[in-house]
């Protein structure tokens, strides 16, 4: 089983995060080796996407299921004042497992990232010829999206919002 985790600090708002995370449509604009993403399915917080990543060769389509919690909304659903989260449940493609969960706390200077993924290839050759790959590409996923919340939200941006021109 290959595992990443890692926390992050960055200097924008939760919601900030939380939104370009969730907005799976957009991955293949900065996501290295995501080739096209499409959200097939949305009800109650709970998305179906799929994932085309690829590069020569390769080329495998991971289908998920993404939940989104907002938190913090007080509504009364049980979320409270948990920080906004999602969890990425692997449904299919060349995995036996795989599990990915973003956490987004506020704190003074923005938000603290903890980003954890999990994976197991079906088979050994996958893994021997693919699994140093996908270990380098996971372990510079929060690179690309913070890289990619500098280009939307102007790197050094306050936690309150986007910089305005």
């Amino acid at each position: 089983m290959h595992r990443h985790a890692e926390t992050r600090s960055v200097p924008y708002a939760p919601k900030q995060m939380f939104d370009l995370v969730a907005d799976i449509g957009r991955y293949p604009e900065f996501l290295p080796w995501c080739l096209a993403a499409r959200v097939t399915g949305f009800e109650d917080g709970v998305l179906r996407a799929d994932v085309v990543v690829g590069k020569g060769l390769f080329r495998e389509t991971f289908h998920s299921k993404v939940t989104l919690h907002e938190g913090g909304t007080g509504a009364g659903n049980g979320e409270g004042d948990a920080p906004p989260r999602i969890d990425v449940e692997y449904i299919r493609g060349p995995m036996r497992e795989m599990a990915n969960h973003w956490v987004f706390r506020a704190v003074d200077s923005g938000t603290e990232i903890d980003f954890l993924v999990e994976f197991d290839f079906h088979s050994r050759l996958l893994d021997a010829v693919i699994g140093a790959v996908f270990d380098h590409v996971v372990t510079h996923m929060v690179d690309a999206f913070e890289a990619r919340a500098d280009v939307l939200y102007g790197a050094g941006s306050a936690p309150d919002g986007p910089r305005r021109p």
